[in-house]
């Protein structure tokens, strides 16, 4: 498995989402998924799966550090304080002494930037993790975490996919030297039923679904965290590691919407944010 090496982290580029997996059924669907080969396992604490999580990996027999886990605090749990207890019932969930990235999941209208990124860089320090990132931060604000506040950010996930430019957020974060994590690369199954990706898939003897898995492995800095809870699927995405996509294919893939947002819950940024101060 390629992976991305940022803050001192190498994060596999294809890995495993755990979104809309609640309580203990998350379990048979990672050991299914670690079995295969995922070794990027992406959970947070609103997902309500990390127990579950943590059981999996123990059953897996698979050396902690050939795992990379990313898990997430909620954004009414941004001040220091609630963030270190976040932080603490995440880690006693899943059973492990460290995990390798924690995430702001979303920002808070009222938080004190900067003082939530020092919180998150204090549990680098001890290991407690071993890289912090940001998740659903628009343009301005990354700016003002990365430039301004001089966060460490190991990588910003974001909602990408091939019906959803996010170029000029990419190209600032490959100018900082930051991978961009895409979740909900699939659009949320549309990517299956689209008729110019089955049609390029029917060249390459893959799936739609595959062509859009392919299109983020195709482009530098990018990794994706696709869920899947079947096991075929879990195999069809991982099979999509061998997909090259050729000059043609791109440019009907260029041609494309992509204005479609899926992802708009009503604490969300505004993502055409322009001024620094936003």
């Amino acid at each position: 498995m390629e992976t991305i090496t940022t803050q001192g982290v190498a994060i596999p580029r294809l890995g495993f989402g755990t979104f809309r997996m609640p309580g203990a059924d998350a379990q048979p669907v990672v050991e299914s998924a670690i079995a295969l080969g995922y070794r990027h396992i992406d959970t947070a604490a609103m997902y309500e799966n990390e127990a579950a999580v943590g059981a999996a990996i123990a059953a897996s027999g698979i050396q902690r550090d050939e795992l990379f886990v990313t898990t997430k605090v909620w954004h009414d749990q941004l001040a220091p304080d609630a963030l270190h207890r976040a932080f603490d019932a995440s880690r006693r969930k899943l059973g492990l002494d460290h995990v390798d990235l924690y995430m702001i999941h979303w920002p808070s209208r009222d938080m004190d930037m900067a003082a939530t990124l020092e919180a998150l860089v204090s549990l680098r320090e001890p290991g407690l993790t071993k890289a912090i990132g940001v998740c659903n931060f628009n343009l301005p604000m990354l700016r003002r975490a990365i430039e301004d506040i001089g966060a460490p950010i190991a990588s910003v996930q974001l909602e990408y996919h091939l019906f959803l430019s996010q170029a000029p957020t990419l190209a600032y974060l490959r100018g900082q030297g930051i991978p961009l994590t895409a979740y909900a690369p699939l659009a949320q199954g549309r990517a299956a039923n689209d008729p110019t990706l089955a049609a390029i898939g029917l060249k390459h003897g893959c799936s739609a679904a595959q062509i859009a898995v392919a299109w983020l492995l195709d482009q530098p800095g990018v990794a994706l965290i696709p869920k899947a809870a079947r096991v075929q699927s879990q195999k069809a995405n991982l099979d999509a590691l061998a997909v090259r996509l050729d000059d043609e294919d791109r440019a009907a893939i260029a041609a494309l919407p992509k204005d479609q947002r899926f992802v708009r819950p009503p604490f969300a940024p505004d993502w055409d944010a322009s001024d620094r101060l936003a």
